[in-house]
Order: C-alpha cells, then structure tokens, then sequence
C-alpha cells in the first residue's frame, strides 16, 4: 500500500492531520468526492481533517483497508471495487446486503470496518430536485448493472409501484428481492421505448456515457435522471429537454450518497449546502 503522504490530494493540506479519508477506486483522478468532503470538514470547523483520493483495483482492496495507517476514519469506494468492499467488512448494513455492494467503508475499531451503501441516498435525492413534490408511480430505468440495483432500491423506498427495466438481457431474477412489491418489467433495446417512456413518470440512466445515445431519442419521453456528471449534458439530458422536460446529472447523486459518508466517518452532521455548493463551484470553474 501507498503511504498516507502519496494519495492524491485535492489541495494543498495545512497543519497537522489526525483524521483521514479518500476515496477508492480506478480510474480515480475524476473523483470530485476530495471537494465535497474537504469543503464539509471547514464548513464543519473539522480541524485535523483531510480527504484525498487513491488509486485501487478490486484484487487490492483488502490490503489496503487492512492496512490503513489508524488515523484513517473510513473510505468511500467508487468502481471497480464495489463488490469487493462489501467482501472485506466486518458488518455489513441491511441495505448494502440487499442491494449486493457498498460504496462506503467505516471504522469500527481498530481492526474492523462496516460496509453501507448509501449511493441510494444520493438517488432518493436526485430524484428529489427532479421531480419535487411529486411522488412517481412508474419509473424506466436503463442498464441492470451495480448501480442500477441501488436505484431500484431507493424506488422501492419512495413508493413506486411499477420499474421497467431497459437491458439487453432479462435479468429479472436477480431484482425479485430488491423489487418486492412492485411490478417489474425486463425489455430489451428493441422495445417501443418512446411508448414505455411517455408513460412513465421519470427515466433514470444508469450505463457509462455513450452507451445509450442511439436510442435517446427514444428515451427522452419523461424527466430524466442521468447518473453520468462528465460529460455533462449527456445526449440522453438534451434531447429530454428539447422535449420540454425536467433533468438532472450525477453531481446531484454524487452529493446526496457523500453526506451520509461525512456522517459516518466523522459522526458529525454534514454541512449539505456548503459541500454542495463547493461541488458546483468546482463543476462550473
């Protein structure tokens, strides 16, 4: 494992750091999770706090959470190594069991960790710019991989009744436990997505970029949620609102699943707009 001093860094660190964090994952030079955390810790008035980024395939995580230096509080995991944290922890929370990953790795003791996911919370929020007040009935949601399955468990926690699924093959089976009591529908990209989605009350995309945009069109029929923030607007983003609707990217997500973190690891309640506000600052610099 790199040493502490080798992570990347978001800035400059000043004074001496006692409490630590950063993020996992490969490629991780994108992360913007270091602007959101670090701009949580001064808001916070968190001295001795700092929050870097680290390089890491799914092959070594476990030795490097096993051996962190001690002042590291906890870790946020991005890609690839999501599968990977819920193996290495010592508890895991109900919704990370479910939803088969985790994105978020805490300190219990000195030698034990817990796995949460919590990218759920930053889609329930997501969803919550797009849509407001409104409560969605059916939901369309494109792609069935890890984070597919953190969506369909925020839209069984806000009450929607009826997803419909866009991949290219059925893999309906492995959603049944995360779809109990909703009606869920498998199609594949031959489908008449322009009928499903104009009767739907909102599209999440959950694919890398690009790997939708022959078929946006087809797609842009509701509000859209889109879990992609570079590039941005994605295609899927413009042609809905050229049809006049509502839509939001994955700075949105990124935000919402980064406060339950903060809390996590420092046991403090996040600052959300200023760590939000920092993260569009540094999004539109």
């Amino acid at each position: 494992m790199e040493s502490s001093r080798s992570m990347n860094s978001a800035k400059p660190v000043s004074g001496t750091v006692t409490n630590r964090a950063a993020v996992l994952g490969s490629p991780i030079e994108h992360s913007l999770s270091p602007v959101l955390h670090n701009a949580g810790y001064e808001a916070a008035g968190l001295t001795g706090w700092h929050y870097s980024r680290q390089q890491c395939v799914a092959d070594d995580l476990a030795d490097l959470v096993s051996n962190a230096d001690p002042s590291f509080r906890g870790f946020s995991v991005t890609m690839p190594c999501k599968f990977a944290a819920l193996a290495v922890a010592d508890e895991v929370t109900d919704r990370a069991r479910e939803i088969g990953s985790a994105n978020t790795l805490t300190r219990i003791d000195d030698n034990r960790w817990r796995a949460d996911n919590t990218d759920c919370e930053g889609v329930i929020a997501a969803i919550g710019e797009l849509l407001g007040p409104d409560s969605p009935v059916h939901a369309v949601i494109v792609g069935a991989g890890g984070t597919a399955r953190a969506v369909m468990w925020a839209l069984r926690h806000i009450g929607v009744r009826e997803v419909t699924v866009v991949n290219r093959t059925d893999r309906s089976g492995e959603y049944t436990d995360l779809a109990a009591g909703m009606v869920l529908n498998f199609v594949d990209f031959e489908a008449p997505l322009a009928d499903i989605t104009s009767a739907s009350d909102l599209v999440i995309s959950t694919v890398p970029a690009g790997a939708a945009d022959y078929v946006a069109s087809d797609l842009a029929h509701a509000p859209v949620f889109d879990v992609i923030y570079d590039p941005w607007p994605t295609r899927l983003a413009v042609e809905a609102a050229a049809n006049g609707y509502r839509t939001v990217g994955g700075l949105s997500m990124l935000a919402g699943q980064a406060y339950a973190q903060f809390e996590q690891f420092t046991g403090v309640d996040a600052p959300r707009q200023a760590m939000r506000d920092a993260l569009m600052r540094h999004a539109n610099s």
